[in-house]
């Protein structure tokens, strides 16, 4: 802890050197201190626990942190032209460095195995808990046996899937019993803990689809009249209609400040007519919570509008207005994450009333303030997504590496196997920890901020962790039948919706780390 205390002094010192630089002259290195700055908060959290292998492997990505963080820090500080002190040369840090040994990571890497991959136990109200088990039930015994072909068949998530969700109320979970939901008051936390149980069967069949109705709740909570709450969050809630969000456009991702789709007004409403793309789950979706330009440039001229329109089983539609609108929309073929299906939307004259706008007259203008409040919740789920993907991932490694024979020996009892599984299991422990500690924290002042940094490391780490997982397999990782295939193809997607990495890293996270220098 006295090494990690260390480095995040060091990560402040130079954030004040590079707070007086302009923000684009200064990229590179205000990438690599974000990032140094999300392996610090994981390991930190990854220490927080007493059991005896989990403390041990959370050591171990501690170690690993501090060295991935130092050599970040010390090319900023080469970039920035000043003096790094010297940490290598210290007791803490020769301290930290022993846990990480070959012969520890062999020890770890067994009984990780042998635990099949269950390493932890993250401490949770009883409400959450409950929450949770149901939900892993579900995933187990619906989602999992439907996942594969889901995937591998490139179809819509079934109302096999569908059906029981919106029984159990995963759809309400953001939102309070006065509206329908039955969020209480740990609501974040068993967000957290059903997506993550979700996300191991499948990110796309099951793990993503609480996202898009959480996201639209909090800005409908945040900005909504009360009688726009009172008419919608039931219904979200009860998963009629189901969500998809609007953001993206071809010339703008990350940049919702950009954002060109025009809103104009006319009697009784406004028409929108432009371009959206990457619009998950928006064929299925009979609403989308649309980012609309009604005024002038910048942030100030968004608006967010509830538009609806039936709901659609396949890969293209097309709807007509009475009125000459024209919404027509067609699913992108990705490698990944299929089931929910993103799409490419054009709007031509399409009508939205003026009600729909979220906050009616008053919202005119806020729709980029609405929008961030929903998307820091998405982000907390996104590292739950990428936590429970990690841990299927493990899970699957586990498994596989004591049936295989490889030179008359199984897998698992190979010292690189089990260092491999060592540090897999270490990562996905101390990204999950942070992705609980973000959810505890509530609506503290900095929880934008952390919610990014968590889903910052842990969707890198899920890209890493798979990899490995998939590498464990061989050749069998690499045909699409394989579980740990589709892991593989659907932890990539991770670091790029809900704010890409580079985003999260320059305008989120670099940003309030220069700030606060300031």
């Amino acid at each position: 802890m006295l090494l990690l205390d260390r480095l995040e002094e060091e990560a402040d010192r130079l954030a004040g050197a590079l707070a007086h630089h302009p923000a684009d002259a200064v990229q590179i290195e205000t990438f690599e201190l974000a990032w140094a700055a999300a392996e610090l908060r994981a390991a930190r959290a990854g220490l927080t626990g007493t059991a005896p292998l989990a403390a041990d492997l959370a050591a171990v990505f501690a170690a690993e942190a501090a060295e991935s963080a130092l050599m970040r820090l010390e090319a900023v500080a080469r970039s920035a032209g000043v003096a790094s002190p010297p940490l290598r040369a210290t007791a803490a840090w020769d301290e930290a460095l022993s846990v990480s040994g070959a012969a520890t990571l062999r020890r770890l890497g067994a009984a990780v195995i042998a635990a099949d991959g269950e390493v932890d136990e993250v401490p949770m109200g009883e409400d959450a808990r409950l929450a949770r088990d149901a939900f892993a039930r579900l995933a187990q015994d619906v989602v999992a046996p439907l996942a594969g072909v889901i995937h591998r068949e490139d179809l819509t998530v079934p109302e096999a899937i569908l059906r029981p969700m919106r029984d159990m109320g995963a759809f309400g979970l953001a939102i309070p019993e006065e509206y329908g939901g039955v969020a209480g008051d740990d609501s974040a936390v068993t967000m957290v803990a059903v997506t993550e149980v979700l996300s191991e069967a499948s990110l796309a069949a099951a793990g993503s689809l609480i996202t898009r109705p959480e996201i639209l709740s909090r800005a409908l909570l945040a900005g909504g009249t009360e009688a726009q709450k009172r008419a919608w969050l039931p219904r979200i809630a009860r998963g009629e209609p189901l969500c998809a969000i609007a953001i993206t456009e071809p010339d703008f991702g990350s940049d919702v400040a950009g954002l060109q789709l025009r809103a104009t007004k006319i009697a009784g409403g406004w028409r929108l007519d432009g371009a959206k793309t990457w619009c998950t789950f928006a064929g299925r979706a009979g609403l989308l919570m649309v980012v609309a330009r009604t005024g002038g440039a910048g942030h100030r001229g968004l608006s967010l509008m509830m538009v609806e329109k039936p709901a659609d089983e396949g890969h293209r539609f097309a709807h007509d207005q009475p009125g000459g609108g024209r919404l027509e929309g067609r699913a992108i073929a990705t490698i990944g994450y299929r089931g929910m299906h993103s799409f490419d939307l054009s709007f031509a004259g399409w009508f939205v009333p003026d009600d729909h706008v979220i906050g009616a007259e008053g919202g005119v203008g806020r729709g980029f303030y609405l929008t961030m409040a929903g998307m820091t919740g998405g982000r907390m789920q996104t590292a739950a997504r990428a936590s429970g993907v990690m841990r299927a991932a493990l899970r699957a490694a586990c498994h596989y590496a004591r049936d295989r024979r490889v030179f008359g020996a199984p897998l698992a009892d190979y010292a690189l196997t089990q260092a491999k599984v060592a540090r897999m299991a270490a990562r996905a422990l101390a990204c999950r920890r942070l992705a609980f500690a973000v959810a505890r924290g509530g609506n503290s002042a900095t929880v934008s901020v952390d919610a990014a940094l968590a889903k910052l490391i842990a969707c890198r780490s899920a890209e890493l962790v798979t990899r490995e997982a998939l590498q464990i397999h061989g050749g069998m990782g690499y045909a699409e039948e394989s579980t740990v295939s589709r892991l593989f193809v659907d932890a990539r997607v991770l670091s790029i919706f809900e704010g890409a990495e580079e985003t999260l890293a320059l305008k989120v996270i670099g940003r309030a780390l220069l700030d606060r220098a300031r």
